[in-house]
């Protein structure tokens, strides 16, 4: 199944064809979790891995951040605390797009850098307040961030600590802030400074869900073959201006749509490692509940005290 990558910005961006075909999520043959006796707790670590960049070796713990996003006294300390106005309908216009070449004929790719400042159309905003997971889960800086990992075991992980699963509105704003940037880093696309625009591997294999696949050396073996996740937090300047870290690239992040029925609460944000949107805008709507794919993740959000 492809993951069909639905953008929210009325503009052309199309990735090579290598590149759409790259991101794949798997149908779980046992059908919804939501089935179950009950949401069984995802363990607090994860594997992992030698992919980060060169020089980049995660400490053991994340960098103290006051001031802005500092969770005391609303979050909890492994979270950030997101405030603002969010606007409801930015304006983006690309000033510069990057050329790639698809069987000898350059075409247009993503947008390379938009035109800044961004305008909220119709100065039409909403109030924001809420906290955020520093990193993706496990939410452990230098953890790799867990993949093959459905929506509803994303949203059962995540209720069984006390939180929930953030909304696509949190998301987005968590990424974009107040001035609209469409990349969490600003308005040039920039793979320097979070994990996207890797080059694809093709897929050759039909994965198991996460645990399955680890313990399954000839699946955990073609997962290494295609995995370029990195560790979580060590790209410095992949991170917003609350302190979340990863917003754009590493996993696509799993999120929950508000008010709608069974089986269409599901969407994924933020982009993964391949040549793909890895905007704060876009989202899919496509997967259901119980997909999940080798380059899908998530993280947790929560209500922020008073």
């Amino acid at each position: 199944m492809l993951m069909v990558f639905a953008l929210s910005c009325a503009e052309d961006e199309r990735a090579p064809p290598s590149a759409s075909a790259g991101a794949t999520a798997q149908v779980s043959a046992s059908g919804p979790s939501g089935a179950s006796d009950g949401p069984s707790p995802l363990p607090l670590t994860s594997e992992r891995t030698a992919n980060a960049p060169s020089g980049s070796a995660a400490p053991s713990a994340a960098p103290a951040a006051p001031g802005r996003g500092d969770p005391r006294g609303a979050c909890p300390a492994d979270m950030r605390k997101v405030e603002g106005r969010h606007c409801l309908s930015p304006e983006h216009l690309c000033a510069e797009w990057n050329e790639v070449n698809v069987t000898g004929k350059v075409e247009r790719g993503q947008c390379k850098r938009y035109r800044e400042p961004a305008r909220c159309l119709g100065e039409r905003w909403a109030p924001m307040r809420f906290c955020m997971d520093t990193y993706e889960w496990p939410n452990q800086r230098g953890a790799v961030p867990r993949n093959l990992t459905s929506w509803q075991e994303a949203k059962d992980a995540c209720e069984a600590i006390g939180k929930r699963l953030c909304t696509d509105v949190e998301f987005t704003f968590a990424c974009e802030g107040e001035a609209m940037r469409p990349h969490v880093t600003g308005f040039e696309r920039d793979s320097a400074k979070c994990s996207f625009d890797r080059p694809y591997r093709e897929r050759t294999f039909d994965f198991d869900k996460h645990d399955a696949c680890l313990a399954d050396p000839a699946c955990k073996a073609a997962l290494d073959a295609i995995d370029q996740r990195v560790p979580a937090g060590s790209l410095p300047a992949c991170v917003s201006e609350d302190g979340v870290f990863d917003l754009n690239g590493n996993v696509n992040e799993w999120v929950q749509l508000p008010n709608k029925g069974f089986s269409k609460r599901a969407g994924l944000k933020g982009g993964w490692w391949g040549p793909v949107r890895d905007r704060c805008r876009p989202i899919t709507t496509f997967h259901g509940e119980s997909d999940y794919g080798y380059e899908v993740g998530f993280r947790c959000c929560k209500d922020a005290s008073p």
